[in-house]
């Protein structure tokens, strides 16, 4: 039996280890894919206090040598439900069934991708998410954003700053965002704005040199050059494994606030899966101790 079982093992459900640990907390994290989740994506950080730049793979291996380091049982496997029997939980994975007191859910939400092929092989070299994490490494240099909503927008506009050129695709025939943000990269020189088309394909020497286009109102196939491509077409949580346990909004974000509580008792969450504001790093590992410190306030009440 655990004290604490945490889903995922990004920067939000490590730090959610760490804190337990060291309040003498029995625990085990269990995770599906990659120790670290996005940021191992991340060639540099550059933007995460005490660190002047660090890969994003450095940063999770020193993260989880830091929880395993302290004790934390880990396990590689996918969870696929959470049974709520009132003081204990049952996690089911397919690798077989946990007993924990409490959960904390740290999944995270991870960028939806374009499908295209090509794509993941492409991401870190020349293909990202993130202009915050990633922009300053395509200073003075042509970039793309795919996408026209709102994040696309706010990527583009940050770009607009630091790089020569930022060429905007989007699928539709209008951008989708704020209205006053569309005016704003639409009055920059440097910002290009192509409307109903979308990627079919990536340029690439060792790393990205262009994409492939098709416009779907004129039929034409085009290319342009490019040093980098950021696309901003979403986000997609990973949820559904808890849709019968608590709460999800519209977008399948777990409903919880800063204090990262759900509305079932003895289930946190922390990171990129709740609903929140801002995606980061720092915000992450903030959710991570506040939901392993709330966690252990409820099993210390039992």
């Amino acid at each position: 039996m655990y004290d604490i079982i945490i889903v995922g093992a990004g920067p939000a459900g490590l730090t959610a280890a760490l804190y337990a640990l060291r309040a003498d907390k029995k625990v085990l994290v269990i995770e599906k894919e990659t120790f670290g989740g996005q940021i191992t994506y991340s060639p540099k950080i550059e933007n995460y206090p005490g660190f002047m730049q660090v890969s994003g793979n450095e940063f999770a291996e020193q993260l989880l040598s830091q929880v395993t380091e302290h004790g934390a049982d880990i396990e590689l496997a996918e969870v696929t439900g959470i049974v709520n029997n009132g003081d204990t939980k049952t996690v089911i994975t397919d690798m077989g069934e946990f007993q924990s007191k409490t959960v904390i859910i740290a999944t995270g939400a991870k960028h939806r991708h374009l499908g295209v092929e090509g794509e993941e092989e492409l991401i870190g070299e020349g293909i990202s998410f993130c202009a915050v994490c990633d922009g300053a490494f395509y200073a003075n240099q042509k970039v793309g954003v795919v996408g026209g909503g709102n994040s696309a927008l706010v990527e583009a506009m940050m770009l607009s700053e630091t790089c020569s050129e930022v060429v905007i695709i989007q699928n539709l025939s209008k951008l989708t965002g704020e209205a006053k943000m569309v005016r704003a990269l639409e009055e920059k020189p440097n910002v290009k704005i192509i409307c109903d088309t979308v990627v079919t394909g990536f340029e690439k020497a060792d790393v990205l040199t262009g994409v492939k286009l098709h416009n779907d109102k004129t039929g034409e196939d085009f290319s342009i050059s490019l040093d980098g491509l950021f696309v901003a077409i979403g986000h997609a949580p990973e949820n559904t494994a808890f849709a019968n346990l608590t709460a999800l909004n519209e977008y399948g974000y777990i409903i919880a606030d800063e204090q990262c509580l759900t509305d079932t008792d003895g289930i946190f969450v922390a990171g990129d899966c709740r609903t929140k504001a801002i995606r980061q790093i720092t915000t992450a590992t903030a959710d991570g101790a506040v939901a392993a410190l709330a966690a252990c306030r409820y099993i210390d009440s039992m």
